[in-house]
């Protein structure tokens, strides 16, 4: 196994547009061309979401599980495992000094869904997400659009498109354009 970056590292890597991976043992960055973005006023709630919300009572709360969200995050997947527990230890890290922050979905006293996520200026970066209750995930991205909306984040990075995030209004920009965006976000 290799060497993990510092936090001082990582922290880097994002003001460059890149972010960590731990692939096979490895933990390196990353950066993807074309870069998965919802545009803070393109952001779009699907009906069936709305109503499956309406329908179901979801409490949200900001940064009180980080690291149960992490963990929940983290672990093989069905498209391999990028979020080691070493990686994790790191977003803790990151998550005590104010860095690293979590949306966490609730129901019935348990926690269902939630994602986390770097703020750096007026950029947001979602690393992860879960769901183990149906319509959770979508809660998370939902309660993530109205957070980072009230405290003005610009650019909200979800570094790659899924159909689910689509249907949110994800869209795919070039690289250059993704740092441009970058350059405005970030604190000076």
């Amino acid at each position: 196994m290799t060497r993990i970056p510092s936090v001082d590292e990582i922290l880097v890597g994002y003001m460059n547009g890149v972010f960590p991976m731990d692939v096979d043992g490895h933990v390196g960055f990353y950066s993807c061309n074309p870069r998965a973005i919802i545009p803070m006023d393109g952001f779009r709630v699907p009906r069936s979401v709305r109503r499956g919300l309406r329908d179901t009572a979801f409490e949200i709360r900001i940064n009180s599980a980080f690291e149960r969200i992490v963990d929940a995050c983290g672990g093989p997947r069905h498209d391999g495992e990028w979020l080691s527990a070493r990686l994790g230890a790191r977003y803790i890290e990151l998550h005590e000094l104010g860095i690293a922050h979590s949306v966490e979905v609730w129901h019935s006293g348990h926690l269902a869904g939630g994602l986390f996520g770097i703020a750096l200026g007026s950029l947001f970066t979602s690393e992860s997400m879960f769901h183990r209750v149906s319509n959770a995930g979508s809660a998370a991205l939902v309660a993530c659009h109205a957070h980072l909306t009230l405290q003005g984040y610009t650019l909200w990075d979800i570094q790659m498109t899924s159909p689910h995030t689509e249907r949110f209004g994800a869209i795919e920009i070039d690289e250059d354009d993704y740092l441009r965006r970058l350059a405005e976000a970030l604190p000076r």
